[in-house]
């Protein structure tokens, strides 16, 4: 039997969801934020799953055969901090990661608390190149 994701895009309204977020400094942000991303990537955010918003997707194949589809360009505004999702991880944004500000990293996951503390400039030019990087490895 297949695994089936959990995360899929919804027909749910994002201005709604956004609009829903407490407290107002982080309703904000995740509207600036989800603002940032639609023009780097071009089209018009979705909601995946209850949480994620994300922009574009792609489909993926892992060598064990699992199949599935997924924002190219992604966030979700969560309690402690924002995670945004740039899919091609930081390979190649050293440069950029010593100049955006007080953020932390995972595999592909940019925690960031305050978007105060982050040059938002850098964030748009990483979101660039991940979008860009994703477009070149997954195209159509």
């Amino acid at each position: 039997m297949a695994d089936t994701p959990k995360t899929l895009p919804t027909t749910a309204s994002v201005p709604a969801f956004l609009a829903a977020l407490e407290p107002s400094r982080r309703r904000d942000e995740a509207q600036t934020i989800c603002a940032l991303l639609e023009q780097v990537a071009g089209c018009p955010p979705v909601l995946w799953g209850s949480n994620i918003i994300g922009y574009g997707q792609y489909d993926y194949k892992y060598a064990s055969g699992r199949t599935g589809t997924w924002p190219r360009l992604a966030f979700s505004p969560r309690k402690a901090q924002h995670v945004i999702y740039l899919m091609d991880g930081f390979t190649g944004q050293a440069d950029l990661l010593a100049g955006l500000g007080k953020a932390t990293t995972g595999v592909s996951c940019l925690y960031v608390k305050k978007l105060a503390d982050i040059d938002m400039n850098v964030l748009a030019e990483m979101a660039r190149r991940s979008w860009a990087m994703m477009a070149e490895r997954y195209p159509g």
